[in-house]
């Protein structure tokens, strides 16, 4: 490795980072190769052990690397299709159910003491000041056009900055032409249906997964086939052997389990996508959020997108309350929205004043500000709940999927069924939510597991929230 530079711009853990992984995508660094201990290289580059350590976490999390137990880090095996990329993330290799009954809960809208919400956000560091300046310099006389119909496509300045920010945060692959912007997940997912009309039959979803994906699709009329998962994300055997000509995925960080797709397994994607001629709809609800590492790129952005439908939005970013989603289509179906939009007469259904509010919020720069701010304390929240299940919990509990996103799933084994558990932590105050929803195939595992979410809490409840949880499952039981 080359010595890093302590005045450039990015973190030397970046430049480290950067190295190793084109040392690996161009073969320099080979297949169960071992790489220097931490020790070791961090004194050869003249750097900290944490430098090296956060470089080599980010390789794990992204799947060039794996981490074996006191025997040290070897370089994963990579896909031939990747190779023959190049490896660069930007390259431009051509990779040109039945019905799911559910008991439907009533809405819980009871205040709570401790209350671990799986999505809500921290609203006390949303910049309120700020955005109402915006909104009303949008809403000026002179733009009473503003109350018009605008772009069924979403306004044009929103859309620069959408792809802007996603080339530069993300690491996609897009213009302002392939971006749609709608009020809602569902609209999008409605609309992606009619896109794709014909073309598809039947689409594979992730099991556990999101069951707004499974609901849509089946809604439109389309065949869902549950796909299981691994501990490394979906299986893409099965996803060859169920014959689905789509499927839809979280590959930056899995809902529920929190799985980070490494990417060997997202390039077997993209291959199985080229083969059959299929389209994989990538679902990046909270990809801004990873709390330690580098923020996990994009899967769109590897081989240029073109087998790939972007999903993502701003309710986690910003706040749910302004239905701002967006959608980033592949070249070939750029042409096919025009085509539904113009026989289907749609209207935008995103408010323009919300979204020319937001265009300037990103214009300004705020945005990335505001998710720096909350990342800081985000982090801060999810370190805490870590320590505080570990600690109050011990080995009764086993946690999954953090690092990212707004919440953990809390494994237990318990006599009582999951519901009972519920009712036990409301009636002590507590909000917590089963994760037995998710399933859309029924689960053979025997644990209990929970959603546990973070963002939403005051920091200093988190601690005294899980040692109520904890007395109120287990103190019977000693």
């Amino acid at each position: 490795m080359s010595k890093l530079d302590p005045d450039a711009k990015a973190p030397q853990y970046a430049q480290l980072y950067e190295q190793v992984k084109t040392a690996i995508t161009e073969g320099e660094l080979t297949e169960h190769m071992r790489m220097p201990s931490i020790r070791s290289l961090a004194g050869t580059l003249g750097v900290s052990a944490t430098t090296v350590e956060l470089a080599y976490s980010q390789l794990v999390a992204e799947g060039f690397l794996d981490s074996q137990p006191k025997r040290g880090y070897y370089v994963q095996k990579l896909p031939d299709p990747y190779r023959q990329a190049g490896g660069s993330e930007s390259g431009r290799a051509l990779f040109v159910v039945s019905s799911i009954p559910r008991i439907v809960p009533a809405r819980d809208n009871r205040e709570y003491q401790y209350d671990f919400h799986l999505s809500k956000n921290d609203h006390t560091i949303f910049p309120f000041e700020l955005w109402r300046r915006l909104s009303n310099q949008v809403l000026r006389q002179s733009n009473q056009d503003l109350l018009f119909y605008g772009d069924p496509q979403g306004e044009y300045g929103l859309r620069v900055q959408i792809s802007n920010y996603l080339r530069q945060f993300r690491g996609c692959e897009c213009t302002p032409e392939q971006v749609v912007i709608g009020s809602s997940q569902h609209h999008l997912l409605s609309l992606i249906c009619h896109l794709l009309k014909g073309r598809l039959q039947h689409i594979g979803v992730e099991n556990p997964g999101y069951l707004l994906h499974a609901e849509t699709f089946r809604q439109q009329g389309l065949q869902v086939c549950p796909i299981p998962l691994q501990d490394n994300g979906i299986q893409v055997e099965e996803v060859y052997a169920r014959q689905v000509q789509a499927v839809c995925v979280s590959p930056s960080h899995q809902y529920p389990r929190g799985i980070v797709m490494p990417i060997a397994k997202r390039l077997q994607l993209l291959e199985w996508a080229e083969r059959v001629q299929g389209y994989i709809i990538e679902d990046d609800y909270d990809g801004e959020f990873r709390y330690h590492g580098r923020v996990i790129p994009s899967l769109q952005g590897l081989q240029g997108g073109n087998r790939v439908i972007y999903l993502g939005g701003f309710s986690q970013v910003l706040a749910p309350a302004f239905c701002i989603h967006y959608m980033v289509l592949p070249p070939d179906l750029i042409t096919v929205y025009q085509q539904v939009e113009y026989k289907m007469l749609l209207e935008q259904s995103a408010s323009r004043i919300h979204q020319c509010t937001l265009q300037a919020f990103m214009e300004r720069g705020h945005l990335e500000k505001h998710i720096r701010k909350m990342r800081k304390r985000y982090g801060q929240k999810h370190d805490l709940l870590i320590q505080s299940i570990q600690e109050v919990f011990g080995e009764r509990a086993i946690i999954i999927g953090k690092d990212a996103g707004f919440h953990i799933l809390l494994r237990i084994d318990h006599p009582l069924t999951e519901h009972e558990l519920v009712l036990r932590a409301r009636e002590a105050g507590v909000r917590v939510a089963s994760a037995a929803h998710t399933w859309i195939e029924p689960s053979s595992y025997p644990y209990r597991e929970f959603f546990i979410g973070f963002a939403g809490i005051e920091l200093e409840r988190i601690e005294p929230g899980i040692k109520r949880l904890y007395d109120v499952w287990f103190q019977e039981q000693g």
